[in-house]
């Protein structure tokens, strides 16, 4: 597939630069210098991005009138306005520190007739040299540079040496300007071009939809005639559609470990929205994510593709190139997927899966070489989308172990305390918050990817001092690092992306241990009265695992009425708060005289049993007891209905005592 494409790169190059190898036919009187632009690849930008990458504009000139030899070249500016702001990475002058707020020489390129292409022709055939004055521009003249039998632009007068065919483009807001460019008309000789690469921009202030354009002036020495100079260079598009699954939940008198509660997914809107970092071009481990040894061109490692002009990377660099010790085009990393946990309670420690999932309890079987070219490519039966989770949203592949030494290893297996399969790490929650970030290693883009990630919970039960707390923690989801900035900097990463504009997502929930209770029939009507108790047993244990002492209250509720209002039930009865190991008693005559129906008792704690009493008034003629029943617990959504443990999934009672 890497081939194909190289193929029709190469295909359009071609017939770019037809006119680069041979004199122009028909006629032998001088022709109109004529300008035209082209992009030849217009993009998807991700509308979640502040550094977005526009396509390559490509300006051909033909005609106009040959200039002596010796002469100077006229030099131009070329000025590009975009619609969008430009994000572009701000580096130094080559050998300066100057950076930001002086000149804003960023990695932004313009190309003189694709050096280093290695098409046809004497343009192509270069080496790709600097400008290293991108403030004034670089003079040229007319020569005939060695290796070549006609005119081109050489660096001093009667000199053969090549000039620069490399310029930095200067940003400021929207804008990128390309100082001092020689101009040499192509007269007779075909065509001389001109190529704009990595510009980046803010995607951000646009709607799903919504075209980036670039107007484009030219001035200066000489005029070039432009035709089409407004572009279309990229179309905005949301690039991630993100999930997450129904929330679990656990009992707070239950101790976890590495329960599988919910999982996450992130879900490409199109096929290039996930991208590595470089585009991997052998099958090494880590192909996509190598890192180039300084002043090494072209691209180091043997991934020459990326040294080629207008070549189809579909990664988050584009176009790399060294200035000074920097890269123009290379970015930090590749795409990278964040999970934001908030509002997790305290005593809860969250983890996560280190790779993709199937699902919570099967991981995705990783590539036989993770980051390798064949994982890729969806030709193959090797191809798998697979993400990594790294130490950070923003770490850079610093050291001596590159990307592996930014992987977060895994600690343990997950679920359970044994069995499990899917490799986990810890998160790291301070305050009740933390995030899991993941980087999209492998990646097809023909292909729209689901990647979907696990998450456990684990926390030892101690309710005597509210431990773990109770409550709903909840995710956020998005492209990462995120950031506020949409301006060019020389310090903020690349790729950078807004955050999550959804409302947090509810993840699981920790429920207060509780019991309910069923009374069917209290009576304290016709010469009768009904004793009621709550047994608080929570000291007990059960199974050989003590819950703990639980302290709570019981609120019982009435269905039914009184001899005075027998539609009217009467107002709740608070009991204060039941001691473990102790038992609350009353009679119906005291806490809601004159009523006759049934109650339910809602009891702050497990385990909770109840007992009622019916009789005549002193227990002489008539009497009864039975115990209240324990009921399937709605309320808390999510801890064991089963007041002694274990799993209910039926929505119905228990009917248990």
């Amino acid at each position: 597939m890497v081939d194909f494409r190289r193929g029709i790169t190469a295909l359009c190059m071609l017939v770019l630069f037809a006119g680069l190898a041979a004199a122009q036919v028909g006629g032998t009187g001088q022709q109109p210098l004529v300008c035209s632009t082209n992009v030849t690849v217009t993009p998807s930008l991700r509308n979640e991005g502040f550094t977005e990458q526009t396509g390559d504009i490509t300006i051909s000139c033909t005609g106009g009138a040959p200039l002596a030899v010796g002469a100077t070249i006229p030099l131009v500016n070329f000025a590009l306005t975009y619609s969008n702001t430009v994000t572009s990475r701000l580096l130094p002058i080559s050998g300066s520190s100057t950076v930001q707020g002086v000149s804003n020489a960023s990695e932004a390129l313009l190309l003189i007739d694709e050096p280093g292409s290695g098409l046809v022709g004497f343009g192509p055939s270069l080496a790709q040299t600097l400008c290293t004055t991108p403030l004034t521009g670089c003079t040229a003249y007319v020569g005939v540079p060695a290796g070549s039998t006609t005119n081109g632009a050489v660096t001093a007068v009667g000199g053969t040496t090549p000039a620069p065919n490399v310029y930095q483009g200067l940003v400021n807001g929207n804008q990128v300007v390309f100082q001092g460019v020689p101009a040499m008309p192509p007269t007779t000789t075909g065509s001389r071009v001109y190529r704009i690469t990595n510009v980046r921009v803010s995607a951000l202030t646009s709607v799903a939809g919504q075209a980036v354009s670039a107007n484009i002036s030219i001035s200066g020495a000489t005029s070039l005639p432009l035709q089409n100079p407004t572009p279309i260079v990229g179309f905005v598009n949301p690039g991630l559609t993100a999930s997450v699954g129904t929330a679990g939940g656990t009992a707070q008198c239950s101790s976890q470990t590495r329960t599988s509660v919910n999982t996450i997914t992130f879900a490409e809107n199109f096929g290039t929205a996930f991208k590595t970092r470089v585009q991997a071009q052998t099958n090494n481990n880590y192909a996509g994510q190598i890192i180039p040894p300084a002043n090494t061109p072209p691209y180091p490692n043997n991934n020459t593709n990326q040294g080629v002009p207008g070549g189809i990377y579909n990664s988050e660099s584009n176009f790399v190139f060294p200035i000074g010790s920097s890269y123009a085009g290379l970015t930090d990393f590749g795409t990278r997927l964040k999970a934001t946990f908030t509002n997790v309670p305290s005593g809860a420690r969250i983890f996560v899966s280190t790779a993709n999932v199937n699902n919570n309890a099967i991981p995705v079987t990783p590539p036989a070489n993770p980051g390798g070219m064949l994982a890729n490519s969806n030709t193959t039966l090797a191809y798998v989308g697979y993400a990594q989770l790294v130490n950070g949203e923003s770490t850079t592949y610093s050291g001596a172990g590159g990307f592996a030494g930014a992987l977060v290893s895994a600690s343990d297996n997950a679920p359970g305390s044994s069995g499990g399969t899917v490799p986990v790490a810890e998160v790291s929650i301070s305050g009740g918050t933390g995030a899991a970030v993941w980087e999209v290693v492998n990646t097809n883009p023909n292909t729209n990817e689901q990647l979907k990630f696990a998450v456990y919970v684990s926390y030892t039960s101690q309710v005597a001092s509210g431990l773990p707390g109770n409550g709903t923690a909840t995710v956020s989801l998005s492209y990462a690092p995120t950031a506020t900035s949409g301006v060019a900097s020389s310090s903020l990463p690349i790729p950078r992306f807004s955050v999550d504009p959804q409302p947090a997502r509810n993840l699981f929930t920790i429920s207060v241990c509780r019991t309910v209770l069923l009374y069917p029939y209290i009576t304290n009507q016709a010469g009768f009265d009904t004793g009621l108790v709550v047994a608080n047993t929570s000291l007990d244990p059960y199974a050989g695992t003590p819950t703990g002492g639980q302290d709570g209250k019981c609120i019982f509720t009435y269905y039914g009425g009184t001899t005075s209002a027998p539609t009217v039930p009467g107002p709740p009865t608070d009991t204060g708060v039941i001691k473990a190991g102790t038992v609350w008693a009353n009679t119906l005559l005291n806490v809601n005289p004159g009523f006759q129906g049934y109650t339910f008792a809602v009891c702050n704690f497990q385990y909770a049993h109840g007992f009622a009493f019916i009789s005549d008034v002193g227990a002489r003629n008539i009497a009864m007891g039975y115990l209240a029943l324990v009921m399937a617990d709605p309320g808390t959504g999510s801890r064991a209905a089963n007041p002694f443990g274990g799993s209910i999934t039926s929505s119905g009672e228990q009917a248990a005592h």
